[in-house]
């Protein structure tokens, strides 16, 4: 009787040394790659997502901005050092696009800070569309001259 062979015709390995030929150290590399790619998507996303909630929570937003870019640019070097998967790549520099667009939309918020949270403030409390329209007004009259 012939002993199990795969589909290529190749017997079977039973060294389980042989089956993962990745070193403690490449598992440990990659792990730690992993993790660092998880901490920043949620960076990124959550710097996204505070944006979005008011303008007062501009502080954290900018925050977790700027840990997004940390991580991104520290992942950016491990995934082109030691040659990390492409999804990884990819996602950093997706992510890091992102962020580079947060930080104008902060820096921008910044700017006009108390415009836009008297418009938020007028528009929270806006039950129709004509309402609306009177904050939007509002808004275009409290911005510089150059910006209307």
């Amino acid at each position: 009787m012939s002993s199990p062979q795969d589909p290529a015709g190749s017997s079977r390995n039973q060294n389980p040394q042989r089956e993962n030929p990745r070193s403690e150290a490449a598992k440990a590399s990659l792990l730690k790659t992993h993790n660092l790619f998880r901490a920043f998507i949620v960076a990124v996303l959550g710097a996204f997502f505070v944006f979005q909630l008011d303008v007062n929570y501009l502080w954290l937003a900018a925050i977790l901005t700027a840990a997004g870019v940390v991580f991104g640019v520290v992942l950016l070097v491990r995934a082109v050092r030691l040659r990390e998967s492409r999804l990884v790549l990819f996602g950093t520099i997706s992510g890091l696009v992102v962020s580079a667009v947060m930080v104008l939309m902060i820096a921008v918020s910044a700017a006009f800070f108390n415009q836009i949270r008297d418009y938020q403030q007028c528009a929270r409390h806006a039950l129709t569309e004509q309402a609306a329209s009177v904050c939007r007004t509002e808004l275009e009259k409290s911005m510089p001259a150059q910006l209307r």
